[in-house]
């Protein structure tokens, strides 16, 4: 009979959505200061897939992937994006949110986010919150399924993904060497 082990701890990232580049800054200063240094920062891609957030946030609509330097155990995902939707609502103005917060993570394998919401691959987690695996790594990317985001299905974030990959395997390497990271 197998026994349960730790898992190896994971890459955590945020997919921000926003319009405005201030607030974002302004936000990136509190996602820093609860799990530390952004060892990633991708580039601004227009979310031009569906036109939902607009009424809420405004347009022209961004989206930019953060990486945090520390790795972290899988089961943080649940208290992450809680505390993503606090900040999401920190930041809020008159009721409508000026970012939108997604929680991930990936590993070797896989990249993962954190939903609220129910749907039939995801799986219930606690608290109200369920992984949402969005990603595959084979053949040298992450690659979708039919039910992730179409923004991460159409390639926008590979090369991103790939590079938070890279960071990840140099510090997993370190990790199992006893080098903690």
């Amino acid at each position: 009979m197998a026994q349960p082990e730790e898992p190896l701890p994971v890459k955590y990232l945020v997919a921000a959505l926003f319009h405005d580049q201030e607030k974002l800054m302004q936000v990136k200063k509190e996602l820093v200061a609860r799990w530390g240094t952004v060892d990633f920062e991708g580039k601004d891609y227009p979310f031009d897939i569906t036109d939902y957030y607009q009424p809420e946030m405004g347009t022209p609509l961004y989206r930019r992937l953060l990486a945090f330097e520390p790795l972290y155990t899988p089961a943080m995902i649940v208290s992450m994006k809680l505390e993503c939707n606090d900040i999401e609502a920190s930041f809020s103005h008159d009721g409508r949110r000026t970012v939108n917060l997604d929680a991930g993570y990936l590993d070797h394998n896989k990249f993962v986010l954190a939903s609220a919401k129910e749907a039939g691959q995801k799986v219930y987690l606690d608290k109200g919150i369920y992984a949402d695996l969005s990603g595959r790594y084979k053949a040298g990317k992450y690659r979708p399924f039919e039910w992730s985001f179409p923004d991460f299905k159409d390639g926008r974030y590979d090369e991103e993904l790939l590079a938070i990959r890279k960071l990840y395997m140099n510090q997993i390497r370190q990790f199992r060497t006893g080098n903690r990271i």
